[in-house]
């Protein structure tokens, strides 16, 4: 899907306009899931408004990975001898992870599943999607995440700020169900782990972390936000972009 071009007069009203922030302040799951209790020597950012920062390197920064990963479902079977038996069985969750992005000069889009804009990893926007895992088990060699966007760090100058959020689609009623994640690896740094702990669950959409470039170096934020769609999201982040039932038009 070709990426819209924006006028600037657009762009600028949506910047000005950018909302305030909201402020929404251990079983075992899917595979690369990182609970509380583990010790990984990963760094956490479990509280809404919460900052980390990777200062910049002259050489600048390899490929960065910021992967999804939740827990799986587990409901027990129907029928008198699968209850007598205990059984239970996964139940898939068809979870999503995307982001929007703004670029130096300007020009501003979004990466999901959902529409195919699974993006570009060596040219502009150098952002690219792995690809939409509905389950929630992942087994690839990727540390476990079940869905990975890829970040061209050799590029992070090009990029201005990013906007990372999960939606669900089917599979779960609540967020509190799953527990999704956010896993951020730069090559050299121990990896940021932000995982929500406040649960909207009327709402499909939650805005987990901001990744902004800050004079060539990196700074995450925990954001925590939950919005009915993809449309009030972006309104409240001051992207501009237009959508159409999640995806962007």
């Amino acid at each position: 899907m070709a990426r819209d071009k924006l006028s600037t007069d657009s762009l600028s009203d949506a910047t000005r306009s950018r909302a305030k922030f909201s402020g929404h302040g251990n079983a075992k799951g899917a595979a690369g899931y990182i609970s509380d209790t583990d010790d990984t020597g990963c760094s956490r950012l479990g509280n809404t408004g919460q900052t980390l920062v990777i200062d910049p390197r002259a050489d600048g920064f390899e490929r960065i990975r910021i992967g999804g990963a939740w827990q799986n479902i587990v409901v027990e079977e129907a029928g008198f001898f699968s209850k007598l038996l205990k059984k239970v069985r996964k139940q898939g969750v068809d979870l999503d992870i995307g982001c929007l992005y703004e670029l130096q000069n300007g020009e501003r889009g979004a990466i999901q599943a959902f529409g195919e804009m699974f993006g570009d990893f060596n040219d502009a926007p150098f952002i690219s999607l792995s690809g939409d895992d509905r389950t929630g088990d992942d087994h690839d060699d990727d540390d476990g995440e079940d869905e990975i966007l890829l970040v061209n760090g050799a590029h992070w100058n090009d990029i201005r700020r990013l906007l990372i959020y999960f939606y669900i689609y089917d599979g779960a009623s609540s967020w509190a169900e799953i527990k999704p994640q956010v896993q951020i690896r730069v090559p050299g740094e121990a990896p940021m782990v932000i995982t929500p702990h406040t649960y909207k669950s009327e709402l499909a959409v939650c805005a987990v972390a901001g990744i902004e470039n800050q004079r060539g170096g990196i700074k995450v934020t925990n954001y925590t936000e939950y919005y009915p769609g993809h449309a009030e999201m972006d309104r409240a982040h001051g992207y501009g972009l237009e959508w159409d039932d999640g995806e962007k038009s």
